[in-house]
């Protein structure tokens, strides 16, 4: 069994059956499927989130690795992935309290407890505003920059989020952050599925790009935008990274166009 608590509920919790605590929470379900729920709870006067794993099954597992893909067993994933992104300097969800009893991958229990993000908008819904009411330049740069920011200091960190898409990055609306837009505060969410690794696989890293690029594909970028976030990623003279990346850069882009025709049946209008 494992144990960690921290801020207000290290001393709220201390000397209780936490693992008894968090299974009989109330409050309202977001998610329940999969051997994971997700519940948003107050405590203390403060809200938090707990997503409680109990374990996915040996058949769903093995289904999981048939498909080359690494199935999520518990909260730990999410957990190390937060402390991972917080120790690159990146804003995340704080992540509060985290257990795990059991050594059966299949059944084990596992949770974690995370502060509520309050005075946020996602990057889909704040685009989706977009076509109707363009943002400044300076704002839109602004902002393209922060994400393409993000998502380089990851992967060069060896971490891919498998779910990389603009509705996981939350954009804070408080009134300071929205009186300096030009210097955006983004907070990057949904880690349960990430990877930790040396480096980033180029499969990952594809899915990863592919996934910003497919989710901005509705919110009237233009072609000098994807331009400006590749310049930001790759970290590189714009020329030489369309002559160097190519073959990647068109991954990203058929993989892009597949899932969006996979989602809405046609093919988008790319910037």
């Amino acid at each position: 069994m494992k144990l960690i608590l921290r801020g207000a509920l290290q001393k709220e919790w201390a000397n209780k059956d936490v693992f008894a605590l968090v299974q009989q929470l109330e409050g309202e379900i977001f998610r329940d499927k999969e051997g994971r729920q997700t519940r948003r709870f107050s405590y203390g006067g403060n809200y938090y989130f707990r997503k409680l794993h109990s374990g996915i099954g040996w058949l769903e597992i093995v289904k999981n690795f048939s498909q080359a893909k690494m199935p999520v067993l518990g909260a730990i994933n999410e957990w190390q992935a937060i402390n991972r992104v917080k120790a690159l300097g990146l804003d995340t969800l704080n992540a509060v309290a985290y257990g795990k009893k059991g050594w059966n991958p299949a059944t084990q229990l596992s949770f974690l407890v995370t502060e509520e993000l309050t005075e946020t908008i996602s990057l889909e819904d704040y685009g989706a505003k977009w076509l109707e009411k363009p943002p400044s330049l300076r704002e839109k740069r602004a902002i393209i920059t922060r994400v393409a920011c993000i998502a380089r200091t990851i992967h060069q960190a060896g971490i891919n989020h498998r779910d990389l898409y603009i509705c996981h990055f939350l954009l804070d609306q408080s009134k300071e952050a929205r009186q300096n837009k030009l210097e955006p505060r983004l907070f990057l969410v949904d880690l349960h599925r990430a990877q930790i690794r040396n480096k980033v696989p180029t499969r990952w890293l594809v899915k990863d790009i592919a996934s910003i690029y497919f989710s901005s594909l509705d919110i009237g970028l233009t072609r000098g935008d994807v331009l400006r976030f590749l310049q930001v990623y790759f970290d590189a003279p714009l020329r030489d990274t369309l002559v160097a990346r190519e073959g990647l850069l068109a991954r990203v882009t058929r993989r892009a166009i597949r899932v969006y025709q996979r989602e809405f049946g046609r093919i988008p209008r790319l910037p």
